[in-house]
């Protein structure tokens, strides 16, 4: 078995003397040749052996292109030697043809003939085999094959037989007709499309041809393609507007709006169509979609002055014309032309709705308006359009309460319109009418009542993402914290949570091997019984390229799976098929505010609802707002909204249960900010409720060896080491940031207590030099503070302690002669004032602290009357 490219590279190139021509051009430039067998070659081998090789048909398809080219290069750059003797031995052309069959092949065919119209069809193959042995190139034989195994139920022979007649008489269009029927039938799609060019190459006027292979076309979605078989056929039949409408069509939908427009100008000009009104009305509507009004009135004009004063256009050419003048700027012209609108109103509502919206476009509201009025009474028929822009004229005439009006009766008409009830809500918080404007945007009490049955849609439009957002703003403007978390975080949630997960897939979804192999039906042909293979596959480019590809992707995936099947048995399992083409892809779902982080508004509207939620006690939302907020990838938050929402983060960290959430924040804003206490502050009171500040060293360390000069972190190192009770380490700490700022009373503080403590271990020697120095900065903590209530108590509590209670005795008596007032507890910049708490008044007074710790000394020094009396004047209620 062989192809019809190796049949035709095997036959010679073969003159039609009887024409005189070499060869037929077709439309697209392809040539076509008489072909004959010649040498030992036995054409029934062709329809009747089965094919042997093991190419692909798209593979082997490729060979045959490229046999044909050098055939045709050959055929026509270079006579063959035959054709040269010839030549030299006669001049002019000999009349006649080579192929006529001599006398006893007409006589065996007329037997073969005979034979099969008496149903003796064995008899009839085997003298129709004989002739083909004889002569091989006469048609008629293989065509009389071709309806014996028509007759006898062998279609596959039949159309082999029938192919190469084609081939051997290739003006013979009633075959290559046949051979497109029979093509068709069998689901050969390629096949089919090579015998339709032969078909309309032997008969160029058959013009059902033609549509035919402009309907292909369009199924296969080459539009290019559909377009220029239209247009032939436009050339052909001028007169048919339907075709040339069709063309149009196509190359509008191809972007070529120019060839549409030059080819309906053509058929005007060229084809006498300009009374034809559809084809005016066509070209018009073309270039008022591409907005050449001028072009399309000179066309309209023209038509007019064709049809003379005395005969008017038809009513949509005139509306047609006076939207034209309404884009021009002619608004007089316009109006004058639409005078006749006001009479009868029911004929071509939709141009009127044309025209009223052209008013709208350049800016004539009120003359929009007055058309928009007229088709009022028959509102119901558009769904609620017609209201919808009579209430936008009133809103660009500055009527709001009419604008209102038609917009609730918008809304009720088309329940789902969510711009409509968008704009009803603004219209109402102008009016001052917010509940209204809360009650439009609000999820119905019966939520079954409010579906669009008419539209057919399932869709709620109270779960839209805009009406949510709008919503939420009014109750943020309403001062309704509240409300405006509860509307606006699950929105924004939804969103940010698509953002940041849909955003790092860029690899393309895994296609299952059904859908390759499905793809890949574009390249096979299993017909190995025929006798012709290997046509050009009938699918546009993007599929050939599509198909290509999965066939590579099937071959990669069958050698995967059979290594994993050799690996597998190798190891004494059972093999079983690839799981990964269960796999579903993904579905990327639309977030419910697409363009949300592209507006600045919007990303403040999201700190402002981290703020709200924290505000509200729901720190877990509020963290995971911000966790979203700060891991999209292309993130578009300025570097403040961005310092706003860590530092927010790191003052929620110390308020929830577990503060490790708020931790990295936390760290991020100390590393930002290292020379900022209200940063380590908020530092050191996380690790405090986390029971962090033993674990902390390495981060500590780091921070003191970048930042030498940040005083924060070494008071921090000199806490851990005094709540460890090294107090040597302690005071090494406190006196290096004594180093870096003298005069601060906290430094001095507790450098003099880490000393003091210090100098009651049992290993020091130098002892009294301790104190010495501890009491330097406690005294230099007391001048630092003005001798202020605390430094003094502070002062007696160390002699206290080390034993001087005569000294000590002096001080808390200095302490009960000062009467301090209530200051209120310092909180960080993010802290709630109230978190504080309501302290009792007097909380700041250390009276009650040092009169206990006197009449301590009084008692243990055995004056009873002293310590009671003590008692007595500063802690008995």
């Amino acid at each position: 078995m062989v192809e019809h490219g190796e049949l035709e590279s095997e036959l010679n190139l073969q003159e039609d003397e009887e024409d005189g021509d070499n060869s037929d051009v077709s439309e697209e430039g392809e040539a076509v040749y008489e072909f004959q067998f010649e040498g030992e070659m036995d054409p029934l081998s062709f329809a009747e052996e089965e094919d042997s090789s093991g190419l692909q048909p798209y593979e082997r398809f490729e060979q045959i292109q490229h046999h044909y080219e050098f055939l045709a290069a050959t055929a026509k750059k270079r006579p063959t030697l035959h054709k040269c003797q010839r030549y030299a031995k006669r001049n002019g052309r000999r009349k006649g043809s080579r192929n006529k069959a001599n006398p006893e092949m007409t006589r065996k065919l007329g037997d073969a003939t005979l034979c099969y119209a008496h149903g003796r069809f064995e008899e009839a193959i085997r003298v129709l085999k004989e002739v083909i042995r004889l002569a091989p190139n006469l048609s008629d034989s293989y065509h009389t094959l071709g309806l014996i195994y028509t007759a006898m139920g062998d279609k596959k022979r039949a159309l082999n037989f029938y192919m190469i007649a084609a081939h051997l008489n290739p003006k013979d269009a009633s075959l290559w007709k046949l051979l497109v029927t029979r093509s068709i039938e069998e689901g050969n799609t390629r096949q089919a499309n090579y015998c339709l060019s032969k078909a309309i190459i032997a008969d160029p006027e058959d013009i059902g041809l033609r549509f035919h292979r402009a309907s292909l076309y369009i199924e296969l979605r080459e539009y290019q393609k559909a377009a220029d078989s239209y247009e032939q056929i436009s050339h052909l039949r001028p007169d048919n507007i339907e075709v040339l409408g069709k063309a149009i069509q196509l190359y509008k939908r191809c972007g070529q709006h120019e060839r549409a427009i030059c080819m309906l100008e053509d058929s005007i000009k060229n084809h006498g169509n300009i009374t034809n009104l559809s084809v005016v009305d066509l070209l018009t509507s073309t270039l008022m979609e591409r907005n050449e009004y001028a072009r399309a009135l000179e066309h309209i004009e023209c038509t007019q002055h064709v049809f003379g004063t005395g005969k008017k256009i038809p009513l949509y050419l005139t509306i047609k014309a006076g939207i034209c003048h309404v884009h021009l700027g002619h608004l007089e012209k316009a109006e004058n032309l639409f005078d006749i609108i006001q009479i009868d109103t029911s004929a071509h509502p939709a141009l009127i709705l044309d025209f009223a919206a052209s008013l709208m476009t350049v800016g004539h509201h009120e003359s929009a308006l007055k058309y928009y009025k007229i088709l009022e009474e028959d509102a119901d028929k558009y769904n609620g359009y017609i209201y919808l822009n009579i209430a936008r004229c009133y809103v660009f005439l500055r009527k709001g309460v009419q604008a209102i009006d038609y917009y609730y009766k918008a809304v009720k008409k088309h329940n789902n319109n969510i711009d409509a009830r968008l704009m009803l809500s603004s219209l109402l918080l102008e009016e001052g009418r917010d509940d209204e404007a809360i009650c439009v945007l609000s999820p119905p009490l019966e939520p079954e009542s409010a579906l669009d049955t008419k539209s057919g849609t399932s869709e709620l439009w109270w779960q839209s993402g805009m009406i949510k957002l709008k919503l939420s703003q009014i109750y943020k403007a309403k001062g309704s914290l509240e409300a405006f978390a509860d509307v606006l975080f699950p929105v924004i949630r939804e969103t940010l949570f698509l953002e940041t997960v849909q955003q790092k897939v860029k690899s393309r979804k895994r296609l299952s091997t059904s859908v390759l192999s499905e793809r890949t039906k574009v390249l096979d042909d299993h017909q190995t019984d025929n006798v012709f293979r290997g046509f050009r596959p009938i699918a546009s480019s993007a599929d050939l390229s599509k198909a290509a590809r999965a066939k590579k992707l099937l071959q990669k995936k069958a050698a995967v799976k059979e290594a994993k099947r050799a690996a597998t048995l190798a190891a004494g399992y059972d093999w079983m098929s690839d799981d990964s083409d269960n796999e579903s892809p993904k579905v990327f779902r639309k977030p419910p505010l697409p363009d949300f982080l592209k507006e600045e508004e919007n990303l403040l509207l999201i700190v402002e609802l981290c703020k709200s939620l924290s505000s509200l006690k729901r720190y877990w939302d509020a963290l995971e707002i911000i966790n979203l907020s700060l891991k999209l990838e292309c993130n578009t938050l300025s570097l403040q909204m961005k310092e706003e929402l860590r530092t927010l983060g790191a003052h929620i960290g110390y308020k929830i249960a577990d503060p490790a959430h708020g931790w990295d924040y936390v760290r991020y804003i100390v590393s930002r900010h290292p020379h900022s206490f209200s940063a380590w502050n908020c530092y050191y009171k996380g690790i405090l409720r986390n029971n962090r500040l033993l674990r902390n060293n390495k981060f500590l360390l780091s921070m003191k060896t970048k930042h030498k000069d940040s005083v924060p972190p070494i008071l921090i190192s000199g806490h851990k080491y005094t709540m460890m009770n090294q107090h040597q380490a302690a005071a090494r700490e406190y006196l290096e940031a004594h180093k870096l700022m003298p005069d601060n009373p906290l430094i001095n503080l507790c450098a003099g207590t880490a000393l003091i403590n210090l100098a009651l271990g049992l290993r020091l020697q130098n002892k009294h030099q301790t104190v010495l120095q501890g009491l330097s900065f406690l005294f230099k903590n007391a001048q630092i503070c003005g001798n202020s209530q605390e430094s003094l108590y502070n002062i007696a509590r160390a002699y206290h302690h080390i034993g001087l209670v005569d000294l000590a005795v002096k001080y808390y008596e200095k302490v009960l002669a000062i009467r301090e007032k209530d200051y209120p507890i310092p909180i960080l910049p993010n802290d709630n004032p109230c978190d504080s708490g309501i302290k009792r008044p007097g909380y700041c007074d250390l009276r009650r602290e040092a009169a206990y710790n006197l009449h301590l000394i009084y008692k243990k020094s055995g004056a009873f009357d002293l310590a009671r009396q003590v008692l007595k004047d500063h802690l008995v209620l």
